[in-house]
């Protein structure tokens, strides 16, 4: 008898039987275990310009009013091409688990007050007059301003300044769908009262990486709205530093009487890409959703380049190549992020790997055609 075990046969009498087996709902495991070395996202490295985006959301303002009665948001959603079996229409599908968004809110036009129980938040693109109410707290938006509205907490938005105000939003649309665990309110009237004073948080937090002592027992928004001036003013203080060979000068928005992320499932980054600032490839599991905030430039993401301006949204998935690389001789390049980086972590799922070849830089093979949905091969 030989040492070794002869080799299984598909069998015509086999491959009928697992027919049989898929008939009465059931299969078998020799022929689908999963045996992948590694993470393969569904989700695939894509890009939307703002060009696109805003020609829709003009039409849709044309088309749609916002407030009670009428339609609860006016917001064109990123789906991902790998994503479109999630259902209505690759509903949330920008990474597996991230939901991203453009949203426009025109002068007069409220946004009625809800809550639910995905974890949602904006980031102001531009636009002036326009405010939320979180669980009572009304902050103002200006541009570059990062919002939270963690889950179950109620929140609205209006608009009293005489122009439209844009936003991108993020949630884990995705995520909680897939967990059955998705919940949504209507608040009885159009808005929530206000309860504090204006800029309530803000106002607490003016110092800086410094807290009230009553925030010392964790809270889940004691800070709310996050300004742009404050998150320039810390990426600065690190220009003065050698930027990350990976991430140029990067900061996270963390929530002040936890330490955490400031929005609880959902991640946010802002980081800055000096002038012609060149980064190095690397990857990890937790997926993407940037923001061009300002500048101009690309990103290398499994070898095919993606060009980027001031505006445009692109998507990393889980576990894939990705290096920055800023293209302006004058101008620095300011990209925001959100990531699934605190569902992750806290099962041990996210792990980070350099990229070894070429002194850390990918070979671009293609360069990704926006307009066409497609690649154009490099002779």
């Amino acid at each position: 008898m030989s040492e070794h075990k002869a080799k299984q046969q598909w069998t015509p009498e086999l491959l009928d039987f697992h027919q049989e087996l898929k008939d009465k709902n059931m299969g078998p495991l020799w022929a689908s275990v999963f045996s992948a070395p590694q993470p393969k996202p569904r989700a695939i490295p894509y890009l939307w310009k703002k060009k696109l985006i805003l020609e829709a959301l003009d039409k849709a303002k044309d088309l749609l009013a916002v407030g009670t009665g009428s339609i609860d948001r006016r917001a064109i959603y990123l789906v991902n091409p790998g994503m479109k079996h999630l259902e209505p229409h690759g509903w949330g599908g920008a990474t597996q688990t991230l939901y991203a968004a453009v949203q426009a809110l025109n002068p007069g036009e409220i946004a009625p007050s809800h809550r639910h129980m995905t974890s949602a938040l904006r980031f102001i693109m531009e636009g002036h007059g326009a405010s939320g109410i979180v669980n009572g707290v009304k902050y103002h938006f200006e541009p570059g301003d990062y919002v939270i509205t963690p889950e179950w907490c109620w929140h609205d938005h209006v608009n009293e300044g005489n122009e439209t105000v844009l936003w991108m939003d993020c949630l884990d649309i995705p995520f909680t769908s897939a967990l059955t665990s998705s919940f949504f309110e209507l608040y009885p009237q159009e808005q929530q009262p206000v309860e504090f004073p204006v800029d309530y948080g803000t106002k607490r937090y003016a110092g800086g990486m410094v807290r009230p002592i009553s925030d010392r027992k964790p809270s889940a928004a004691p800070l709310g709205r996050y300004t742009w001036d404050l998150t320039k003013q810390a990426l600065d203080g690190q220009s003065e530093l050698n930027p990350d060979p990976c991430d140029g000068f990067a900061v996270e928005y963390i929530n002040p009487s936890t330490g955490k992320d400031a929005n609880g499932r959902v991640g946010a980054r802002m980081q800055k890409l000096p002038v012609q600032y060149k980064g190095k490839a690397h990857r990890h599991v937790h997926s993407s959703v940037f923001h061009v905030y300002k500048g101009s430039g690309y990103t290398v993401m499994n070898g095919v380049r993606f060009d980027w301006e001031e505006g445009d949204f692109f998507a990393l998935p889980a576990w894939t190549w990705h290096e920055h690389v800023n293209t302006s001789e004058t101008e620095e390049a300011f990209l925001f992020s959100t990531n699934d980086l605190p569902i992750l972590e806290p099962f041990g799922f996210e792990r980070e790997e350099a990229y070894r070849e070429n002194v850390g830089y990918q070979e671009i093979k293609s360069v990704f055609e926006p307009d066409q949905s497609d690649v154009i091969a490099i002779d």
